[in-house]
């Protein structure tokens, strides 16, 4: 189950999780927070739903249906964060909990105000949380500029809400032909590895991707390393083999072919 903003140019948010939680042939259930007016260039307008209507939403899914994992994507306010908390916090289901604080185009959306509701609420009831690396800074204050710099933070986020964190190193730049991310679980530090694809006009909706490609891979029970290439390999292949979706603007599509699979390494970090 997603519960996240619509993206009305179908890049991201709901649009990209059932895509995606389709690719790995599970079955997708949705909680729609927001209402999103946008194409991948901009976002024009954000509607938010009532928070009681969200909780309703998945209360009612969760009432007859058999969620084996949930993930969060763009909440807005703290009303909704505290209703999906509210609705959650009994249920014995693993959590996937994606940050969305601001899009590839520069909006904003989470407001200030629901920040520290996130962290102190959402973030404690998650299995795993997802944080890009301007997420990662605002939440830990640790600045960013590196390697290092990453595993501190990621080690930072673990610790203190008790969870396994992938910190997406998507926002540095990659001089090794290596798109690498960090990951911190169970005490243990490792870099999540895939190739780096030139070129690419079709970065939006890859942190919405990886977080529903873990849901997916969590929900058919697969082991957490393997969950993790699976995931990081399904990005890589959806960026790979984007398409067109209108005058130089490309879109993440999900692969064709299940080689995505064995396109990205999970490798422990001995010295810190």
């Amino acid at each position: 189950m997603t519960i996240a903003g619509s993206d009305s140019g179908g890049g991201a948010g709901i649009q990209a999780d059932l895509r995606t939680f389709a690719a790995f042939g599970v079955f997708g259930c949705s909680a729609i927070t927001a209402v999103t007016s946008q194409n991948p260039s901009v976002v024009n307008r954000i509607d938010p739903l009532p928070a009681e209507s969200v909780a309703c939403q998945i209360t009612t899914v969760l009432e007859k249906i058999a969620i084996r994992t949930i993930k969060t994507g763009m909440l807005f306010n703290a009303d909704i964060i505290n209703a999906v908390c509210d609705t959650l916090e009994h249920k014995k289901i693993p959590l996937i909990v994606d940050p969305v604080m601001i899009a590839t185009s520069g909006a904003c959306l989470l407001e200030k105000a629901a920040i520290k509701v996130m962290l102190e609420r959402l973030f404690s009831m998650a299995s795993w949380i997802t944080p890009n690396i301007p997420e990662a800074e605002l939440i830990t204050g640790v600045r960013i500029n590196g390697r290092k710099a990453m595993i501190t933070a990621a080690l930072a986020c673990a610790e203190k809400w008790n969870c396994g964190c992938i910190l997406k190193g998507g926002h540095l730049r990659s001089k090794s032909g290596v798109a690498a991310d960090i990951v911190c679980y169970e005490g243990n530090v490792y870099e999540l590895c895939s190739p780096l694809v030139e070129d690419c006009k079709a970065s939006h909706g890859t942190g919405c991707t990886l977080s529903a490609a873990l849901a997916a891979a969590w929900a058919l029970e697969t082991p957490w390393e393997k969950a993790l290439t699976m995931a990081k390999g399904f990005v890589y292949g959806s960026l790979a083999e984007s398409v067109e979706i209108g005058d130089g603007i490309e879109a993440m599509y999900p692969p064709f072919e299940s080689s995505w699979q064995a396109k990205a390494m999970l490798s422990k970090i001995e010295e810190i």
